[in-house]
């Protein structure tokens, strides 16, 4: 029987906590990251065009009770504007990235056009199936092999 350090020592060790814990901490920098390329470049690009980056003071009352939809506004601003930074500097770019690596050849076809209605049929068909023509079948070739 295992002692309890020992079993500790096993879950703390184990490969997918430890890969969690490294994400936690790339995330935080990742967040305070976003965080200062909104707050420092987006919002004051937002209040030069809109002549306001603040809007926490919009408020109203009712019945004696205080509305703050400006924070709300501002909130709303911040994280679409933090979704679409993560989205244009981040999200595009790495899915261009990986389309140019992903470099994987084209399938194998498995279906052709009659040459008299242009319907797509199977490659070893010897009837169209849409115009009912004759065609030649044609064998396929396994991939990696030479006919």
């Amino acid at each position: 029987m295992r002692s309890l350090a020992s079993e500790f020592k096993t879950f703390l060790f184990r490969g997918n906590l430890v890969e969690l814990a490294v994400a936690v901490v790339i995330g935080l920098a990742f967040t305070a990251v976003v965080t200062a390329v909104v707050e420092d470049l987006v919002t004051p690009l937002i209040a030069a065009i809109f002549g306001k980056a603040d809007f926490s003071a919009l408020t109203f009352e009712l019945n004696g009770s205080v509305f703050k939809y400006g924070d709300f506004i501002n909130k709303l601003i911040n994280f679409v504007t933090v979704a679409a930074v993560i989205f244009f500097l981040i999200i595009k770019p790495m899915n261009l990235l990986m389309a140019r690596a992903r470099k994987e050849p084209p399938p194998d076809p498995t279906e052709r056009k009659c040459p008299a209605c242009l319907e797509t049929i199977a490659l070893a068909a010897t009837r169209c199936k849409f115009c009912t023509s004759e065609v030649q079948p044609l064998e396929t070739v396994p991939a990696g092999t030479t006919s």
